[in-house]
């Protein structure tokens, strides 16, 4: 299997596991309704990679997360804005702990604390 086609099955399991998190945040913060888009741009420019994006619209804020081919057992995050350039610096957790939970949390945390 070639890394691209490993890191979009990864890729597919993060999204189950964010639906996951978005049927329980729809159930516990009315507020909060998070939007999840892919995005492959990154390997367009030549860069091994793909970005999942989660989006607050009502806040603005943004989860980003990155999955690298050559580092398929981890994922690079960063809490960010939706119209702002992200930091050059993301945090790294490994993806077996990136569970529905995790990402539940990393949504109240994130999308429902005050700018």
């Amino acid at each position: 299997m070639t890394d691209k086609l490993m890191i979009g099955k990864i890729i597919s399991g993060v999204y189950e596991l964010v639906t996951q998190a978005h049927a329980s945040i729809q159930q516990n913060y009315s507020d909060i309704d998070p939007v999840v888009s892919v995005n492959t741009q990154m390997r367009k420019k030549g860069i091994p990679a793909d970005v999942m994006t989660i989006d607050c619209l009502k806040t603005g804020k943004r989860i980003l997360l990155i999955f690298h081919d050559e580092q398929s057992d981890i994922v690079s995050y960063q809490f960010c804005f939706k119209d702002k350039d992200p930091d050059d610096v993301f945090e790294s957790i490994a993806l077996k702990q990136v569970t529905a939970q995790q990402l539940y949390d990393w949504m109240v945390f994130n999308f429902s604390k005050p700018n």
